[in-house]
This record gives C-alpha cells, sequence and structure tokens, in this order.
C-alpha cells in the first residue's frame, strides 16, 4: 500500500490529467515492483473525483454496487471494473469506465468475507442480501448504511466464526 501511495501522490503531483496513463503508471511501477519481490500481490484502485462525481476504478474483484438517487440498484461486474494494479505489465486496454455519480448515489464496494459469511448453518449470507440491506438503508449517511450492513452480516453469523475478511467501503455523492 505504501507504493500505491508513492506512486498515486507523485502523479497527481504532476497533475497527471489522462487516467489511462495515470493507472497505466501505478500499475507499471506497482507491478515492475512486484516482480523485483517476487510477489503475486495485485490491488484495487479507485479515483475518485468529488466534485465532478466521477469514479474510475481498477482491479476490483468483486462486484461495484451504486444505488442511484432514486433507490435503483446498478451492478457493476468484476470483468467491467478494469484490471487489478500489479498483476500484468499492461493493463491500458483494461482500464475500466468511469462511472457517473449523482447527488444522492451510493457506491458499495466489499470484500467476499461479506457475501461468503456463513452462520452456523454454512449458508451463506449472499450478495442478493446485502443489496436488500443497503437498499432498505440508502437514504441514511453512508456511515449509517455500514453499520446497517455490518450489524446484518454479523446477526447472519451468530456465533460463528470469521472465515476471512470483512471489509466494505460505503460513498455517499454529495
Amino acid at each position: 500500500m505504501i507504493m500505491v501511495q508513492t506512486a498515486v501522490r507523485t502523479l497527481l503531483a504532476y497533475n497527471e490529467p489522462d487516467l489511462v496513463r495515470f493507472l497505466s503508471a501505478v500499475n507499471r511501477a506497482i507491478y515492475d515492483n512486484m516482480q523485483r519481490m517476487k510477489c503475486d500481490k495485485n490491488a484495487s484502485l479507485a479515483l475518485l473525483d468529488s466534485q465532478e462525481g466521477m469514479l474510475k476504478l481498477s482491479g476490483q474483484h468483486e462486484e461495484m454496487i451504486v444505488v442511484r438517487c432514486n433507490g435503483s440498484v446498478e451492478r457493476f461486474d468484476r470483468i467491467d471494473l478494469g484490471f487489478p494494479i500489479g498483476l500484468d505489465v499492461d493493463i491500458t486496454e483494461f482500464v475500466a469506465e468511469t462511472v457517473q455519480l449523482y447527488t444522492g448515489d451510493v457506491v458499495v464496494l466489499y470484500t467476499d468475507g461479506i457475501t461468503e459469511a456463513e452462520n452456523i448453518d454454512q449458508v451463506l449470507y449472499g450478495l442478493e442480501r446485502l443489496i436488500e440491506v443497503i437498499q432498505i438503508n440508502w437514504q441514511r449517511t453512508a456511515s449509517e448504511i455500514r453499520y446497517a450492513v455490518i450489524d446484518d452480516v454479523r446477526s447472519h453469523m451468530g456465533a460463528q466464526k470469521v472465515f476471512d475478511d470483512i471489509t466494505l467501503l460505503l460513498l455517499k455523492q454529495k
């Protein structure tokens, strides 16, 4: 993460305006370091321009969920969300399209530790339940939605052990 942060901050300091070149440069720096270190890690990177309401995501390994300001849900398949940072030397042709956000839209990024959280009967929490909880709470603040989801995941799991990381990021466009 320090390598990614350094690469991103360097490009921001030089005001690189082209998002494809920006992500490609970050990717190349990370890829070269991963090869040098003989490491097989990769990352997702989201670039958000909150003033313009533009979100660019590359390398998301789970679907991205966007609840629009009218309550409708859009699901962005991981195939459409670009290529992971640091996995391949050149990701130029795989950089994802920009998602336009409007006032009140909610963006949900999560790890599979949420959708694959099991209860004592080994029933998975699932993507549909995650979307349902978000739809019920989408008019609340991002923090309140996050708490609602995490509380529901914990309720589903009960006393069951956590087997994977549970990571949830919610953004709400102002």
